[in-house]
């Protein structure tokens, strides 16, 4: 065999060598491609009502919130973990449901790990029906997740968002004012906010307390960027103007913090890609009370969970 013919042979032995390690790494990574998955458990703090002290509001101690930690497949097949920005997904007055893992899916997607919490199996929530009496007293479960995520090898602390829906809407607008932050997280903060339909004509109400937001009303923002989405045909602000009256009411400077995407035939929950249902809701139609429809839009649902990732893969 000639000099020429030898060395072009054990050229090609290499290289199908070396492509056969290729495939075989290929393969290990498509059969590690879903997200791996564990269930925790986060140390909260558990607040009740009591007007005989400052503020209102009390601890009864320690509480311990289920959740479901979801890093990205690929990026675990890679053996790139350090450093993975994460979102905390927090629920509505219905508990967990098709939302979280609609949003959940997308977000590992794109290489942004997710901590879903149950905030009622930890309080004994049946239903909406028994929720708490108001946001505030889960309050420290957004915090406590985000001191969880801080803690883990594979998140980068600095690039936390929070993610929530409707009563975990509330706690993600409450989670993004400085107040609430030094109250129940210890001066650590979420990087960036997505509050999907969360009640805005709440905020800065005379008639519902601790719902303060902004600095005109003594309750300044941290800095991180907001995202308000809401339904035109909501039954709780009954119309985008609320959310867009939080925002214009805002300091200069804030403002430019908070964007807010109105969905024209869009209902409260229209991401709630299950049967419509119709509930029944003291704090709906600006907290006169009444019937609330949630009516899924597909169409729409998709377009909202594209903003959502889209945002916080700008902002993480």
């Amino acid at each position: 065999m000639s000099k020429f013919r030898a060395a072009l042979f054990a050229g090609i032995l290499l290289s199908s060598a070396f492509s056969g390690v290729q495939a075989h790494d290929g393969a290990n990574c498509a059969a590690q491609s879903r997200p791996k998955i564990e269930f925790v458990e986060i140390q909260s703090e558990k607040l009740a009502f009591n007007p005989g002290v400052p503020g209102g509001v009390v601890s009864q101690g320690a509480l311990t919130v289920k959740a479901k930690l979801s890093l990205p497949g690929k990026r675990h097949c890679r053996g790139k973990h350090a450093g993975l920005p994460a979102v905390v997904i927090l629920h509505g007055s219905a508990g967990v449901d098709a939302r979280g893992d609609f949003y959940a899916s997308e977000l590992q997607q794109a290489g942004i790990a997710t901590l879903e919490l149950d905030m009622w199996e930890a309080r004994g929530v049946a239903s909406a029906a028994n929720r708490p009496a108001l946001p505030i007293l889960t309050y420290p479960d957004a915090f406590a997740a985000l001191e969880f995520l801080s803690n883990q090898a594979e998140i980068d602390p600095e690039r936390i968002g929070v993610l929530g829906f409707s009563w975990g809407g509330i706690m993600t607008l409450a989670s993004a004012t400085e107040q609430v932050t030094q109250q129940y997280g210890g001066g650590r903060h979420f990087k960036a906010h997505v509050a999907n339909y969360p009640l805005c004509y709440g905020y800065n109400n005379p008639r519902l307390p601790y719902f303060s937001f902004g600095s005109p009303n003594g309750n300044p923002l941290t800095g991180a960027p907001v995202l308000i989405q809401i339904g035109g045909l909501d039954e709780y602000d009954e119309s985008a103007a609320p959310c867009l009256a939080l925002k214009a009411g805002l300091a200069a400077d804030e403002q430019a913090l908070v964007d807010v995407v109105s969905y024209p035939d869009a209902t409260h929950a229209w991401d709630r890609l299950m049967v419509p249902i119709a509930i029944t809701d003291n704090f709906s139609h600006l907290g006169r009370g009444g019937t609330v429809n949630m009516i899924p839009n597909v169409e729409q649902a998709y377009d909202a969970r594209e903003k959502t990732v889209r945002f916080f893969k700008r902002k993480l």
